[in-house]
């Protein structure tokens, strides 16, 4: 049985505001400890219910912040950009019993600690199908298409909520109870780690490979808190935009729509300037 965890940094123990995952700061330094701590707990976790085989992704920012050193040998870890499908990248190989969504968080324009869809700012909102969506709702869409369940999500109280609506089968664990976006109260790591440990193990008899999801066209929207944003995501080819600081496009299945997804995003990062945004 093969595992893999996909690792955000922002719903990691202890982490509340931008300089605790901000690659480089003495915060960082600190939290990613922090963050080691609670993937690993995963790992040991699933290992000790079964598992044969943890693949970790990392998949905050620069995708270079967990501490292999100091990760269970057993483990392997995929470090570093860029990736076909980002922070799920792995599940496409078809090998894939059960991911966990270790360190979420909630979606742009959501409560929650750090809320937020790939960019730290800029987009106001994320919709699929009219939905608003989440990274963990878009990552669900994502790996349903090869038949990978959600067995496992941490994160803070409001990412959990937000779990239970994209895969409300799987273990959650929150490791602090949002208090507003750079502010939390959070349980120490001895806690956490146990209490992750504990879930993962339970959420091995979840991972169990099923039919992959059909291809389904999806309609996607994004909505940006800038005009110039929307007019610089159309540059995207497919990526038209449907009001004063919104665009959308029609993919043919998520794997498609993710890829686009982050095309966007990319181009629009690059559109943001320092002071005005």
């Amino acid at each position: 049985m093969k595992i893999l965890i996909s690792a955000d940094m922002e719903g990691a123990t202890g982490v509340t505001w931008p300089a605790d995952c901000l690659p480089g700061t003495p915060q960082w330094e600190r939290c990613r400890r922090l963050f080691t701590s609670d993937v690993n707990a995963a790992v040991l976790g699933f290992f000790d219910g079964g598992a044969d085989e943890v693949l970790v992704n990392e998949a905050h920012m620069t995708m270079r912040n967990l501490l292999l050193e100091e990760m269970d040998d057993r483990v392997a870890m995929l470090t570093g950009r860029h990736k076909a499908l980002s922070m799920v990248e792995g599940v496409q190989h078809g090998d894939v019993d059960g991911i966990a969504f270790v360190g979420y968080h909630t979606g742009a324009g959501d409560e929650g600690v750090l809320a937020h869809t790939y960019l730290g700012n800029s987009l106001t909102g994320v919709f699929v199908d009219g939905v608003r969506a989440s990274e963990g709702l878009l990552n669900a869409l994502v790996v349903a298409e090869y038949g990978t369940p959600v067995v496992l999500v941490t994160g803070d109280d409001r990412a959990c909520e937000d779990a239970s609506g994209y895969a409300p089968q799987a273990r959650t664990v929150a490791v602090k109870d949002y208090v507003s976006r750079y502010a939390a109260v959070c349980r120490p790591p001895a806690a956490t780690a146990a209490a992750i440990r504990a879930a993962a193990a339970g959420s091995v008899t979840l991972a169990v490979r099923h039919a992959p999801a059909g291809p389904r066209e999806r309609r996607m929207e994004v909505e940006f808190d800038a005009e110039h944003l929307a007019g610089a995501a159309t540059v995207v080819p497919g990526v038209e935009q449907t009001g004063e600081r919104r665009v959308a496009w029609t993919a043919p299945d998520m794997y498609e729509g993710i890829r686009c997804f982050k095309a966007v995003t990319t181009l629009v990062s690059a559109a943001v300037e320092e002071w005005y945004g």
